[in-house]
This record gives structure tokens, C-alpha cells and sequence, in this order.
């Protein structure tokens, strides 16, 4: 690639990815966050809570017409506390819908990890100890909604680094094989 455009795309993918740290001559090739299926999930489950909680505390009402003033705000304190942290395990879990990404520069792949908010790790492999590349979708939800496993193997501690709920199309995974084999062959020549 021409050095001009290189140096573009490295000031670009700084401006993009700020929180990257870039080599000189490195830049973003592709950014991959979790399939936007899980957004579903996360706000359909808050969803689904909210409505279950709402019913079982108009069912709790309504079954108990002799409550007093005192007894119903009981209640109301307990439907507000399960409602406030309904929300607040989805807020959760967005942040670390959010905190999850892969990216693949022209040197180098990035995995950011989130579990919790406290727990989260961040690797980065040379693009030329990747032996293999597969993209693997088990199961008819994954069919259907168009997500899967990213899984990149490398070369020697056979280590395998996956990248779970990922939105990978076919091209896209033939231009990552394309990197690693660009990568292996550069290492070769400065070798």
C-alpha cells in the first residue's frame, strides 16, 4: 500500500479508535463488536421484567383489597426497588455489550473482553502467529439472526482466541485470512 494513504488511514482509524494504541504504520482494517441480536435480548429481557414485575404487583393488589394505607406502600417500595434494578441490570449488561470488540488492523488483532464491570482483559496478537481463521454458527437462532463464534488460532502455544455473538460475513472472513497471509509473508521478507 502506498505510504500516503497508509498514513491516512493511521490518522483516521487514531481519530476513530482513540483509546488504540497504533503503531506508527498501523491502522483499523475492520472493527467488530457483538451482533446487534444481544441489544434485543438485553432490552427485551428489561422488558419482560418490567411487565412480569408490573402484573405480579397489580396481581398482589388486587388479591389483598383489605391493605391499608401503610400495607400498599410497602408494596410500592418493593415494586420501585425490583424496577430500579431491573433497569440497572440492564444498563449492566449494555455496558458490557458495549465493553466487547474485536478489531483487525494491518499489523495487528485487538480483543477487548468485558465479563463485568470489573473484570475485563485486553489482548493483541501479531497478525502473523495467526495460523487459522474460522467463523463457526451453531445452532438455528445463530442461522437465523446471522451470528457467531470468531475463532483465530495461533501458531506454536496453540492458543485459540474466540470472539463470541459476532456479526462475520463470509467476505469479511476471506479479507482476515487475506491480512494473515500478507502479515506472514511480510514477517518473512524482514526476517
Amino acid at each position: 500500500m502506498d505510504k500516503a494513504l497508509a498514513k491516512v488511514r493511521h490518522e483516521r482509524s487514531k481519530k476513530d479508535f482513540p483509546f488504540l494504541k497504533l503503531d506508527e504504520d498501523e491502522y483499523v482494517e475492520f472493527a467488530f463488536s457483538r451482533a446487534r441480536v444481544c441489544l434485543a435480548m438485553i432490552f427485551g429481557g428489561v422488558a419482560l421484567s418490567l411487565i412480569l414485575l408490573l402484573l405480579t404487583f397489580l396481581v398482589v393488589i388486587a388479591g389483598q383489597p383489605e391493605l391499608d394505607e401503610s400495607g400498599r406502600k410497602f408494596w410500592y417500595i418493593i415494586l420501585m426497588v425490583l424496577v430500579v434494578m431491573a433497569i440497572l441490570i440492564g444498563l449492566t449488561a449494555l455496558l458490557i455489550y458495549r465493553g466487547n470488540k474485536l478489531f483487525i488492523t494491518n499489523k495487528h488483532v485487538i480483543q477487548m473482553i468485558m465479563k463485568t464491570p470489573v473484570a475485563t482483559s485486553m489482548n493483541m496478537i501479531d497478525l502473523s502467529s495467526i495460523e487459522d481463521a474460522s467463523f463457526q454458527q451453531n445452532g438455528i437462532t445463530q442461522k437465523m439472526f446471522h451470528y457467531g463464534t470468531l475463532r483465530l488460532s495461533t501458531v506454536g502455544d496453540e492458543t485459540t482466541y474466540t470472539f463470541e455473538y459476532a456479526d462475520v460475513s463470509q467476505n469479511e472472513l476471506k479479507e482476515i485470512s487475506k491480512l494473515v497471509t500478507e502479515a506472514k509473508k511480510a514477517t518473512k521478507k524482514d526476517a
